[in-house]
C-alpha cells in the first residue's frame, strides 16, 4: 500500500507480526529503564539511536506507542502536505549526524550499530523517493485510525495509558487544539498529485477490501471503547463514523477512477520490497531455489503419509489425502484457546527436556483475533511487546478465525489453524521457540536499539520462526510432522510465486491452483495467501524461505566447525542475543564470537 516512507517502516514493523521517539532526555531514559542489565556500549548505542527516533517521531507516534515510548500517545499521524520530503529532510539530517558520530566513534560493537542505524536511514529516504516517483499517495484510514486506537486499547496497557485513546481518537477526528481530521488530510494529499497522470493509483482490489473493512474498523473501536469503560468518547466515536463514511464516498469518486486493474507494481519498487525485507539475491535465484525445495518437500511429504495414515487411522494414501483428513479435526471457538494452551504446555516441556532454547519462567499469551484485528492482519501473528520502557508487557500471539471478504457476505472460516494437528507448528511459529520467545529475549538481554528496531526485517524475524518450527518437528506426534512439513511446503511456494507474480510469470488463478491443490491451503487462506503477494505486502512473504534457509546454513556451519562441542541450546541463545542482525552480520558473529568461545577455531 503505497504510504510515505516513515509510516510504511512503522506499519511493517509491527504488521510482520501484526501493527517515534519522545523528548531528548526521555528516550535514553525509556532505553536504560527496559534494559537495565545491558552492557555500557548498548547505553551508548541506544543514545545514539536517538538522533533516528527522533526523525522518525514528528511523522509517525502511533509508532512511538508501539514501542513503548512515553509522552506520544495523545498523537497521530502526520499527513501534513509534502509529508514524504518533510520525513526524508529529517532523515537526511539523522543519517549525516549519525555518520559523524561514525567517524568519532571506536567500540566495534556501536560502530556496527551505527552502520545499521545508517543504513536504515538510507533505505527509507530510498524507498520514500521512489514512492513519490511512481505512486500516488493513498490511505487507508480505517485501518491506520484502528491500529493507533488498538495499541492503547488492550489488557496488558496501563488504565492511565488506555484514556489517552481519547486523545488520540479527538485528534483523529479535529476535535482536539491543533488537530485536523486525518481523512481530510489523506484526501489533500492525494489530491495535491492526482494531477499527475504518470502516478499509479492503488490496486483496485486493494481499494474494495478497504472499503468493506471500514464498517469492521468502526465497530472493532467502539467495542474497545465499551470494554474499557472510557467515558465521554460518543460525540468522538460518531464523528469518527460520519467522517469515515464521507472518507469512503470520496474514495469511491476519486481514487476507485484512478486504481489500477494490474496489481503488479513498477519494477523498481518491488526490488526495493524485496530488499526491505531482506532478500539480497536476485529474485529469479530465489525463485529457482524455492522450486526446488518445493519439490524435496512434496517428496518428504509423500514418503510421511502413510505412516501418518497408519498412526492417525486415516483412509488416505497421498500427501494431500492426509491432509484433508487432518483437517476434519476440528476445534470450535469454545474449545481452541484451551487446545492451544495444552500444545503450548507439551511444546515447553519438549524444549527443556532436549536443552533446545532458555525459556522465560513465565506463561505465553495467546488469543483469538476479533473481526476488526482480523481484517487489518487475517493472519496468525504475534503482537510484539514493547520493545522501550517494557513494564512487563509481553508479546501475544494472534489466532484469527476467519478472511473478512471484500463483499458484503460473511467471513470465510479457516480450517488450516483450527484442527488438532495444526496447532503445534503454528504455536511453534507464533509463540515458542518462534516470535514470542525471540522478541522476549530482546527484551529480557537488552539487546541495542539497532538490533531491534533499525536492523528489522522480515527475514530475521521469518527466518527464526521458521528454523523454530523445524527444530520442533522431530518431537511432534504424526499428524503434527505433515502439517509441519506442508507449511514448510507453503513457505517454499511462497518464495516462488510472490516473485512470478509481481514479474508477470505465472497467473493469479495458477497460484491459486497451487495453494490450494498441491499445498492443501482452504480458500480463505489461499485469498489471504494471493492479497498478501499482490497488494498487502508484496515480496514480504518471501522472508520466511529465504531467512530460514540461512538460517540452516548457518546451523551446519557451526555443527561442522565444533563438531562434538556443538551445544544446541548455548547456539540458539547465543543468536537470541544477538538481535536481529542480517544473516551475513549473523554469521560473523558466530564466527568471531561464538565458534571460538565454544572451543572451535573461527573462520579465516
Amino acid at each position: 500500500m503505497p504510504k510515505p516512507a516513515l509510516i510504511a517502516f512503522a506499519l511493517a514493523f509491527a504488521a510482520a507480526l501484526a501493527q517515534a521517539a519522545p523528548p531528548a532526555s526521555a528516550v535514553s531514559t525509556a532505553a536504560q529503564t527496559a534494559t537495565p542489565a545491558a552492557p555500557a556500549w548498548v547505553a551508548k548505542s541506544n543514545g545514539y539511536a536517538q538522533v533516528l527516533l527522533d526523525a522518525m517521531v514528528e511523522f509517525n507516534p502511533e509508532f512511538a506507542s508501539q514501542l513503548g515510548l512515553p509522552g506520544y500517545d495523545g498523537k497521530v499521524i502526520d499527513l501534513r502536505p509534502n509529508v514524504d520530503e518533510r520525513s526524508r529532510a529529517a532523515l537526511s539530517r539523522a543519517r549525516g549526524q549519525l555518520q559523524r558520530d561514525l567517524a568519532g566513534e571506536h567500540d566495534p560493537n556501536v560502530r556496527q550499530d551505527l552502520e545499521i542505524m545508517i543504513d536504515a536511514a538510507g533505505r527509507m529516504i530510498h524507498s520514500s523517493t521512489l514512492q513519490d516517483q511512481f505512486m500516488l499517495p493513498y490511505t487507508d484510514v480505517g485501518q491506520t485510525i484502528f491500529q493507533g486506537e488498538f495499541v492503547l486499547l488492550q489488557d496488558q496497557v496501563a488504565p492511565d495509558r488506555r484514556t489517552q485513546a481519547l486523545a488520540r481518537l479527538k485528534c483523529y477526528v479535529g476535535m482536539a487544539p491543533g488537530c485536523t481530521a486525518v481523512a481530510k488530510e489523506a484526501e489533500a494529499l492525494f489530491a495535491a498529485r492526482a494531477g499527475n497522470a504518470k502516478l499509479l493509483g492503488p490496486y483496485k482490489a486493494e481499494v474494495e477490501q478497504n472499503l468493506a473493512n471500514t464498517a469492521r474498523y468502526v465497530d472493532g473501536i467502539r467495542k474497545l471503547y465499551a470494554k474499557y469503560k472510557i467515558d465521554g468518547a460518543e460525540p468522538a466515536l460518531d464523528a469518527l463514523q460520519k467522517q469515515l463514511g464521507e472518507y469512503d464516498a470520496w474514495v469511491k469518486s476519486t481514487v476507485l477512477p484512478r486504481a489500477r486493474s494490474d496489481f503488479r507494481l513498477p519494477p523498481e519498487i518491488y526490488a526495493d520490497n524485496l530488499k526491505n525485507v531482506g532478500i539480497d539475491i536476485p529474485p529469479e535465484e530465489l525463485i529457482r531455489q524455492a522450486e526446488k525445495s518445493f519439490m524435496e518437500i512434496q517428496a518428504q511429504m509423500e514418503t510421511l503419509a502413510p505412516y501418518v495414515a497408519k498412526a492417525e487411522g486415516i483412509d488416505a494414501t497421498g500427501y494431500r489425502g492426509v491432509i484433508k483428513a487432518l483437517k476434519k479435526q476440528q476445534l470450535d471457538r469454545d474449545t481452541i484457546e484451551p487446545y492451544y494452551h495444552q500444545v503450548i504446555g507439551k511444546i515447553e516441556a519438549l524444549i527443556r527436556e532436549h536443552h533446545i532454547v532458555t525459556l522465560p519462567q513465565r506463561q505465553m499469551i495467546m488469543r483469538l483475533a476479533s473481526e476488526a484485528e482480523s481484517a487489518a492482519q487475517p493472519a496468525p501473528h504475534m503482537d510484539p511487546p514493547p520493545l522501550i520502557n517494557n513494564k512487563g508487557e509481553r508479546g501475544q500471539f494472534v489466532l484469527p478465525l476467519g478472511n473478512p471478504p471484500s463483499g458484503t457476505g460473511k467471513s470465510e472460516a479457516y480450517d488450516d489453524f483450527t484442527c488438532k494437528a495444526c496447532a503445534w507448528t503454528l504455536t511453534a511459529h507464533e509463540g515458542r521457540p518462534g516470535h514470542e520467545l525471540q522478541f522476549s529475549a530482546m527484551v529480557e538481554h537488552g539487546v541495542s536499539l539497532a538490533r531491534t528496531l533499525f536492523a528489522f526485517n522480515s527475514v530475521n524475524v521469518e527466518g527464526w520462526a521458521l528454523y523454530a518450527e523445524w527444530m520442533m518437528v522431530p518431537y511432534e506426534p504424526p499428524g503434527g510432522q505433515m502439517i509441519a512439513l506442508q507449511l514448510r511446503l507453503q513457505r517454499a511456494a511462497r518464495a516462488f510465486i510472490d516473485p512470478m507474480l509481481n514479474l508477470g510469470l505465472i497467473t493469479r488463478q495458477r497460484a491459486h491452483d497451487i495453494m490450494v491443490n498441491d499445498v492443501g491451503l482452504s480458500e480463505a487462506m489461499t485469498r489471504q495467501e494471493l492479497d498478501r503477494y499482490t497488494f498487502r505486502s508484496p515480496g514480504q512473504a518471501t522472508a520466511y524461505f529465504y531467512g530460514y534457509s540461512r538460517l540452516l546454513e548457518l546451523r551446519a556451519h557451526t555443527e561442522i566447525a565444533l563438531g562434538d562441542k556443538f551445544d544446541l541450546q548455548q547456539f540458539n541463545d547465543f543468536l537470541l542475543a544477538q538481535g536481529l542482525l542480517p544473516p551475513d552480520q549473523l554469521a560473523k558473529a558466530v564466527d568471531t564470537q561464538f565458534i571460538p568461545a565454544q572451543g572451535g577455531k573461527s573462520a579465516p
